[in-house]
């Protein structure tokens, strides 16, 4: 029997922040995954390059059933406290747009960064490790039995992630334990995905344009409405604009598509047709899109490719109308195999919103994305599993 003061289930970045805390306040940790390496979803994470933080970062970036259960753990670990640890190991980083901080190198920067906290405070990391039992009993603590060895703990922290992108590792063990413990979840569904598009018309358009993107889109989900950019996929429509919108989408629902995203639409084609009458369509379009983006639209909605001389007011604002509102209905999401996070989770109403401890059982605790909390694309949801890590590796 091998025992701890803290044993982490769970080699994310949850797991590595909260490790290092624990370890740095005198406790001895042990970290324990399945997977052969740590950190599996940082290495892959903002195109292999991280997007490990928001400047912006707010309760209102997150979604969660309780939505005061964020702000304690965002207040006393913020973005700043994270930039002090990557100024210290000289993590070149840059910004990218709106807050969002990425490596210039290489998400391997903030893991090794992560690695070296955990060394330097002594925490034990143990991979390749199956769990295959938790118990608690009140005068010996916790005992896990594992494909290895049997250990023994104190505290125990889940942080286990969600379902999202199983080719990683990724299972629903962390869900197993808090139900054992008498918690209930709020029920799980992919997160950050693309949409998947079974129309056969529009599945032909997003094929013939596969890897062509629209800047700046308005897309409106559900009552709430992104800009960002589109991108067009053999199977339906991803992007940023669309990631973002399928946190709120629910199946059945239409989404609307501002492919123009100017309030003026129609005045702007009215404009176009006075200074510049012979000018095409799809010429015109071609300056707003790609020219090959431009032609299939044109060809999609049957507008009738001609100079903007021959068009009639009233046609040219049905133009705009079809542009700035395109209303579409997606047959569903990739799933779980790409999406970035996992909607839902263990409720946060049976978590303290200040330590992360289970209120049903003693010294147990829930980090990261295994709790119904999920930000907004753009290093929010790392943001999170830095808070809430140090939230419960100040207290364990």
């Amino acid at each position: 029997m091998q025992t701890y003061d803290v044993i982490i289930i769970g080699a994310g970045a949850a797991g590595l922040m909260c490790a290092q805390t624990a370890a740095q306040r005198g406790r001895r940790v042990l970290v324990l995954d399945h997977a052969n390496k740590a950190g599996k979803k940082i290495l892959m994470s903002g195109g292999g390059r991280c997007n490990f933080t928001n400047m912006y970062c707010s309760p209102e970036d997150f979604i969660s059933r309780n939505t005061h259960f964020v702000k304690s753990a965002l207040a006393r670990y913020t973005p700043w406290h994270f930039m002090e640890l990557i100024h210290k190991h000289a993590v070149a980083y840059e910004e990218k747009q709106a807050g969002q901080l990425f490596c210039s190198n290489s998400a391997k920067d903030v893991l090794a960064m992560l690695l070296a906290e955990c060394e330097q405070a002594g925490v034990t990391l143990q991979l390749k490790t199956r769990i295959d039992s938790v118990q608690y009993q009140d005068s010996d603590g916790f005992k896990l039995k594992t494909n290895a060895h049997t250990y023994q703990c104190q505290s125990l922290v889940i942080a286990t992630g969600g379902l999202s992108i199983p080719t990683m590792g990724a299972t629903g063990f962390g869900y197993q334990v808090a139900q054992q413990f008498g918690h209930s979840l709020v029920p799980t569904r992919a997160g950050l995905v693309p949409f998947t598009i079974t129309d056969e018309k529009l599945k032909q358009l997003c094929t013939a344009l596969a890897g062509s993107s629209i800047n700046n889109c308005r897309l409106t989900c559900n009552g709430h409405e992104f800009v960002e950019d589109l991108l067009f996929t053999h199977r339906g429509l991803s992007g940023p604009v669309v990631l973002q919108a399928s946190l709120y989408w629910q199946t059945g629902q239409p989404i609307s598509l501002d492919l123009l995203n100017r309030p003026d639409a129609a005045q702007w084609l009215l404009e176009q047709q006075q200074q510049r009458p012979n000018i095409e369509l799809k010429t015109l379009l071609g300056e707003r899109f790609t020219k090959k983006i431009a032609q299939l639209l044109t060809e999609f909605f049957n507008f009738n490719n001609q100079s903007l001389r021959n068009y009639s007011a009233s046609q040219l604002e049905h133009i705009a109308q079809q542009l700035s509102h395109w209303s579409l209905t997606p047959a569903g999401t990739e799933g779980y195999r790409t999406a970035e996070v996992t909607l839902g989770g263990i409720n946060t109403n049976e978590v303290s919103s200040k330590t992360m401890a289970s209120k049903y059982q003693t010294d147990l605790y829930f980090i990261g994305e295994v709790l119904d909390v999920t930000g907004h694309l753009g290093g929010f949801n790392f943001q999170w599993a830095w808070a809430s890590g140090h939230a419960a590796g100040s207290c364990v």
